[in-house]
């Protein structure tokens, strides 16, 4: 059965944009860059609410940006083709290898699960994340987790009413200060 993960930058604090709705801190050096490049090659879906597909929506034509590097090229040539499934209330449309959700997070999530296919169902963003978890959906916790206190804003991690044990299943540091937590949800 596909995994369903969750992995996004994050700040110590636990925020994954600061108060006042930015996330520059986030912006990766060429080491942290590449191995997100290698993790999106486990990635068979990709489901995104309307916040995080309009900001990666940069990938859609970035391959004709003539002021890219071999690995940003690399990483546009990876997330293109990328089948991505758009949460949103508002969006009547969206572009490239992306639809719009037809029901429910659990319905979707469900539905892929039982497609055959290879690769994760990553999930990006907060919000979607958040309901995901309340719904016990989540089997990986993927924090790429940036050395800076932003003080508030968007969590990482949602707010619930219930403990979840984690198993730890890999870590590494960047020379950059960056580390990288990767945990397993044990059923």
């Amino acid at each position: 059965m596909r995994s369903v993960t969750y992995s996004m930058g994050t700040s110590l604090d636990g925020y994954i944009v600061g108060p006042d709705g930015t996330f520059d801190w986030t912006a990766p050096d060429e080491e942290v860059f590449r191995f997100w490049i290698d993790e999106i090659r486990d990635v068979g879906v990709h489901l995104l609410g309307r916040r995080l597909y309009e900001t990666m929506l940069y990938w859609e034509t970035a391959d004709q940006d003539p002021s890219l590097d071999d690995s940003m090229l690399e990483w546009a040539a990876l997330w293109n083709p990328l089948p991505k499934v758009v949460f949103s209330r508002t969006l009547s449309a969206v572009q490239g290898h992306a639809r719009l959700a037809s029901g429910g997070l659990a319905e979707e999530i469900e539905r892929l699960r039982a497609e055959p296919g290879e690769g994760d169902i990553a999930i990006g963003g907060a919000t979607l994340a958040a309901e995901a978890a309340a719904s016990d959906l989540i089997d990986e916790y993927r924090a790429m987790v940036y050395p800076v206190l932003v003080g508030g804003g968007t969590p990482f991690f949602p707010h619930r009413e219930r403990r979840v044990d984690l198993e730890l299943l890999e870590t590494r540091t960047f020379p950059s200060g960056v580390v990288y937590l990767r945990y397993h949800v044990p059923r």
